[in-house]
């Protein structure tokens, strides 16, 4: 199967974007991180299932997220916990990104990539993700799952010595650059 047939781009900039990364090692792409997220908008014994949950498919300890404000209409108080996150990085991300992808039909909107190449995309019961059960007590969970692409070189943004810099626009990873990493990596098709 050829590379371009699952994605929305003529196949000279499929063909341009190879190139670039063959002859340029350092311009090409990685994951750096996926981030899945769940939240209920409320504190209680459903947080921590769905916690659990996400522990169970992730394998990895989620971590509570608080409200930064209060808003009466939806009973929110400044400071409770009313999400779960788990941020995943190398071998655990690739992992869980087949299991999640697979969840969706390996099928993500080209909408959903932003300016820099990160992607987003929603699951909307968490039953759909390959190896897990229903629970009766947990219930059906959605689950927001983030896919963070950056080029090797963005630790110059992090870093704490010798002075944090810009990574310049032309470094940065173009939403092109992202469709054609995932189509690559994980036979992602663009709706």
């Amino acid at each position: 199967m050829e590379l371009s047939a699952g994605l929305p781009l003529p196949a000279e900039v499929v063909e341009r974007i190879l190139e670039d990364w063959k002859a340029h090692p350092m311009r090409k792409p990685r994951i750096a991180k996926v981030t899945v997220n769940i939240a209920l908008g409320h504190s209680g014994e459903r947080l921590q299932k769905a916690a659990k949950v996400l522990e169970e498919i992730t394998g990895q300890k989620p971590v509570f997220r608080k409200a930064k404000k209060t808003i009466k209409a939806f009973g929110i108080r400044k400071g409770e916990n009313i999400a779960v996150m788990v941020t995943l990085r190398r071998e655990k991300a690739a992992e869980f990104l087949k299991k999640a992808l697979e969840a969706v039909g390996y099928r993500i909107k080209r909408s959903s990539i932003d300016q820099f190449g990160n992607v987003g995309f929603g699951i909307e019961e968490h039953i759909l993700i390959p190896g897990v059960r229903y629970d009766p007590e947990v219930g059906i969970l959605g689950m927001d799952v983030y896919i963070t692409v950056e080029r090797p070189g963005y630790r110059i943004m992090r870093r704490r010595r010798a002075r944090k810099k810009r990574v310049p626009l032309r470094h940065r990873v173009t939403p092109e650059e992202t469709m054609v990493l995932l189509t690559q990596q994980f036979g992602v098709q663009w709706v």
